[in-house]
């Protein structure tokens, strides 16, 4: 592996460290404040109506009454600059749904004015309602909704599903088939994927740094005569993988098919060159040759700067299980 592509990943990694502490701290010097429990449904956007509220809570009621599984739902006018992944923790933390060794409770956080919604789960409660789950009933049961400018029937059918979910049962006629993910005929689709579920800022670092450590060794790779097909082979698993935490595994998958006919392309293309021929012929004779500054070596080493650490990936957390949307 050569040291230029060494101190390329380690100020990559730098300044991706970097980037991601500012944003934190932006995000937190501007944070809301949790609102106090003062009921099932606290409406602090005031986008409900008494009676909304009053039909959400004896959902909610019953369904504690009859599992002890505690739902609650929170609107808030703005998250302030905060993800909702944050916000929903920090308020799930604050308020302890559930019950105590259970962790079965779930909080619904709605937030008109940044058009950001969020499921959170707790621990207890993750095998039953699976992020996928979440994930399904926010986008075809509370979107749509929302969309449309109808938050009480969106909360309300949102609610309804959750608890039809916790409980095994069948979801109300209209939203059966976006719950559990068939259609109206009953058929489900050949495959549907749920993509990460980690707020778009982060999303952007991680793709700067995967794609650019990863990148850095492919175009090495495409230009370094003799080592550059070991390098071939070598990043396959990289980019099979890495892509995914930003993009999902279908771009993934043509992501990959792109790598794998595009760099022998590249490479054979580029094997026509003057500069090329000469390159491979050096490494062959004296065992060094020099690439636009980075000089290599038969043994695949470079020169000129010193450099140390090895290869990492990023990666992202929330604060517990569920899922997040937007309208």
């Amino acid at each position: 592996m050569t040291r230029v592509a060494t101190r390329f990943l380690m100020r990559g990694a730098l300044l991706t460290w970097i980037c991601a502490t500012s944003v934190l701290l932006a995000s937190l010097a501007g944070a809301v404040d949790v609102p106090y429990l003062t009921g099932r449904v606290v409406d602090n956007a005031e986008v409900l109506k008494p009676a909304t509220r009053e039909r959400v809570s004896a959902i909610a009621k019953t369904h504690e009454d009859k599992t002890t599984d505690q739902v609650a739902v929170l609107t808030i006018p703005t998250l302030g600059g905060e993800s909702v992944e944050e916000f929903a923790n920090r308020v799930f933390a604050a308020w302890k749904l559930g019950q105590k060794g259970k962790d079965n409770g779930v909080l619904v956080v709605v937030a008109p004015q940044d058009r950001k919604m969020r499921i959170e789960v707790g621990y207890g409660l993750e095998g039953t309602l699976t992020d996928v789950a979440a994930s399904r009933i926010i986008r075809n049961v509370m979107t749509p909704a929302f969309k449309d400018g109808d938050f009480d029937r969106g909360i309300e059918n949102g609610v309804a599903a959750i608890v039809a979910q916790l409980e095994g049962q069948p979801a109300s006629a209209g939203t059966t088939a976006a719950f559990v993910g068939e259609s109206p005929a009953g058929h489900k689709p050949a495959f549907t994927f749920e993509g990460p579920d980690i707020p778009w800022y982060m999303r952007i670092l991680l793709g700067c740094f995967i794609f650019g450590v990863i990148g850095v060794f492919t175009v090495i790779g495409v230009m370094t005569p003799g080592m550059g097909w070991f390098l071939y082979v070598f990043l396959i698993p990289f980019w099979a993988m890495f892509p995914i935490i930003v993009i999902g595994p279908k771009a993934t998958v043509g992501v990959l098919a792109l790598y794998l006919v595009g760099y022998p392309v590249a490479k054979l293309l580029l094997a026509r060159q003057p500069w090329y021929a000469k390159a491979a012929a050096d490494l062959k004779a004296k065992g060094t040759t020099s690439i636009g500054g980075m000089v290599i070596t038969s043994g695949g080493s470079s020169s000129s700067s010193s450099s140390g650490g090895g290869f990492s990936g990023g990666g992202g957390s929330s604060g517990g299980g569920g899922a997040s949307g937007s309208w």
